[in-house]
């Protein structure tokens, strides 16, 4: 089966204190936001303690026309990519030209050429890399993304494939919008970048550990289009949440779960590490009531919403990261994020030690 050869994650050189950041936007947004104060709660709310920016914090208190976002959205994305990518082809011990395939999931930034093509040619790999760019998937992407680069190595036993995830979401950040959901997303979302290289079965997998895909499954909820996603603005990429998120996930999460499980002839007790998307503080508080696991075993997905915060679909993998590089329960994994759509994305691991 496919089986992970090494995950690497950004933590990039502006990371910020929260309080920080609560303080900078409430000098931002008090001229124009009435409601301002009563609202700055929700950053202490958030649990999160750091968030992983991509530019300096100045740099949000000037306004930028989409544009000018879009062009560094290109710029760091590259630049951090290939970092990634570098750190990912050192762990997992193999020569950059045996990658067969690459895929780049991301939804804050706009390329064509997509950034894919980019990577290719500023890091001169195989000019015959298959290529599978993929946008709009925004908190569900990394699983998803995870999902297909298994896919294509359980296909193709030879295989060896890049799988990179970046989002930028504080260069979406709309300086004159003071709805509401504007001001929530200014006291969750972050930076990331992460990349994974997946192999099929014709490589041997040089690290401690044993972590392989058996399954996944997706699923997209009937009449929910309008609960996560982009407004795409002259000015640019307005974010929209609905608060019915965590509501959605309390009804609808365990059925899922037990349901998949089912399939392969186990239940969630079986599960010994869970790797999921962290979403907010209510996404998590729902994910528990609902599952009703003992322990704390959500611990590392907590860990990473307080110090990175969300960072969109780059999220899971950093959860990840932290089990591949920290130490996870041998037995079985379980991936999920939920994202646009709405939908949710799973995968089903194995997850044992050299």
């Amino acid at each position: 089966m496919p089986s992970l050869a090494s995950v690497s994650k950004i933590d990039f050189p502006f990371k910020v204190d929260q309080q920080k950041v609560k303080q900078y936007a409430k000098e931002l947004f008090a001229p124009s936001f009435p409601q301002v104060e009563r609202m700055m709660s929700a950053f202490d709310n958030t649990e999160i303690k750091t968030r992983n920016f991509c530019k300096p914090l100045d740099y949000y208190s000037t306004l930028h026309t989409f544009q000018e976002h879009n062009a560094e959205y290109i710029k760091v994305s590259l630049e951090y990519s290939v970092k990634a990518i570098e750190e990912c082809i050192s762990s997992a011990q193999i020569n950059k030209n045996e990658i067969t395939d690459i895929i780049f999931i991301s939804t804050t930034g706009l390329s064509t050429p997509s950034l894919d093509a980019l990577i290719i040619n500023e890091m001169k790999l195989n000019q015959n890399i298959s290529r599978t760019p993929i946008f709009g998937l925004g908190c569900a992407g990394g699983v998803a993304g995870f999902s297909k680069a298994s896919i294509l190595a359980k296909a193709n036993p030879d295989a060896v494939v890049l799988l990179v995830t970046v989002e930028l979401c504080s260069l979406t950040f709309l300086r004159n919008d003071f709805s509401k959901s504007n001001f929530i997303g200014s006291s969750l979302f972050a930076d990331g970048v992460a990349a994974c290289i997946i192999t099929g079965d014709n490589h041997t997998n040089k690290t401690k550990n044993a972590i392989t895909f058996l399954a996944t499954q997706s699923k997209l909820y009937y009449d929910t289009l309008d609960v996560m996603g982009w407004e795409f603005l002259d000015k640019g990429f307005k974010v929209l949440f609905s608060q019915d998120i965590p509501t959605i996930i309390s009804e609808n999460i365990r059925n899922d779960v037990d349901s998949f499980l089912e399939k392969h002839q186990l239940t969630l007790s079986d599960i010994k590490n869970f790797i999921f998307h962290p979403g907010g503080k209510k996404v998590l508080t729902a994910y528990e009531e609902a599952l009703s696991v003992e322990g704390d075993f959500l611990k590392n997905t907590r860990e990473v919403m307080k110090d990175y915060g969300n960072m969109s679909s780059v999220t899971v993998l950093y959860v990840l990261e932290r089990f591949f590089s920290q130490g996870y329960e041998e037995g079985y994994g379980l991936m999920l994020s939920m994202g646009p759509g709405f939908s949710s994305e799973m995968l089903l691991l194995k997850m044992n030690k050299n």
